[in-house]
């Protein structure tokens, strides 16, 4: 056989029952989960901020950082929401490279899955009760669902997982946002079809069981721009990609018609300083447009404690490992600035 099985996994059961929730970050995130409902179904007039590093590979770095970003949540509750990206599984676009947390608790070391579970919702559990913010990451694996379905306050959905049948289903009994991305061709109605399946019930195969669910409302689109044939990077976060993305909104029956616009990724060309620019240029789309300002519910920005990135071994406290990424500075500033358009 190809496969070569090496060890059981430990369920999310059994993983939860070792390393629960304290009943204080129960109470946060109850508290937090509805509040960016709010802003998703139109109650609530704040903006939120999806703010991170682009993959949280270091525990201690990663709770420093959220500790950094509650101190400006403090200042500017208000007007935003900032949702931290604690981000432990990292998509590779041809399979190589550090693939997150979960695959490496030491990216300098090799797989180890049992650890890195454990290590994932250490993480998570202990920025919760450090910082008072409950986070966002990426559901690249929809079997992992359960180890963090009691922690996490938003879910995104990556650009080469958004068509695949089984993340969808997945994402359709989630009680939280799901955001699912465009994909890496551009093409809208792909993610728009990917919200209406998320916000439908289905009936499905889901870890050994058979399950039934009841749709996910809160499952909305992030526009992270495309690649064309030749690999060049097209971003559609201009006021008329918006402009497009509300009126196709108008074709589809879909429950609270939402966007989040990740600022990095094929929209900034990977240049992560344009980050600042390109969030800026949204903001004042908003300004313009009743339509927009209603649509836009929030911004994805890649930002750590330093900016730019490094080679796993360099050993540089707080800078990725991945993509490059914003440092605390200029994020700090570009936060404030944020809720100065609010």
């Amino acid at each position: 056989m190809s496969f070569r099985y090496v060890t059981k996994l430990p369920t999310p059961e059994e993983i939860r029952k070792e390393f629960p929730m304290p009943e204080f970050a129960i109470a946060v995130k109850k508290k937090r989960d509805a509040q960016i409902k709010e802003v998703l179904t139109g109650k609530s007039s704040k903006f939120l901020v999806i703010i991170g590093p682009c993959s949280a590979d270091n525990e201690e770095a990663v709770c420093d950082y959220v500790n950094r970003l509650a101190k400006v949540n403090e200042k500017v509750k208000d007007k935003l929401i900032l949702i931290p990206r604690i981000y432990t599984n990292k998509p590779r676009t041809t399979g190589e490279g550090y693939k997150g947390i979960v695959s490496q608790p030491d990216p300098e070391k090799k797989p180890d899955f049992t650890t890195g579970l454990i290590a994932m919702r250490k993480m998570h559990i202990r920025a919760i009760e450090e910082s008072g913010l409950t986070a966002a990451d990426e559901m690249l694996y929809p079997d992992n669902w359960g180890y963090v379905e009691d922690i996490l306050s938003y879910v995104a959905i990556g650009a080469r997982s958004v068509e695949d049948q089984h993340h969808r289903m997945t994402v359709s009994g989630f009680d939280v946002p799901a955001g699912m991305k465009n994909p890496t061709s551009g093409t809208l109605s792909v993610m728009l079809n990917s919200i209406y399946a998320a916000q439908h019930p289905h009936s499905f195969i889901y870890r050994g069981m058979e399950v039934a669910t009841d749709g996910n409302l809160l499952a909305h689109a992030v526009l992270r721009g495309s690649v064309n044939k030749h690999g060049r990077s097209l971003p559609n976060y201009h006021y008329e990609d918006l402009n497009t993305l509300y009126t196709l909104y108008q074709d589809y029956d879909l429950a609270n018609p939402a966007c989040v616009i990740d600022a990095n990724h094929n929209n900034s060309d990977k240049q992560f300083e344009q980050q600042i620019r390109i969030v800026k240029e949204v903001m004042h789309s908003r300004k313009l447009n009743r339509d927009i300002h209603s649509m836009v519910k929030g911004v994805m920005i890649e930002s750590y404690i330093e900016e730019g990135s490094q080679k796993i071994g360099e050993g540089i406290y707080g800078k990725s490992i991945t993509d490059p990424c914003l440092g605390w500075e200029a994020s700090e500033r570009l936060i404030y600035d944020i809720a100065e358009y609010e």
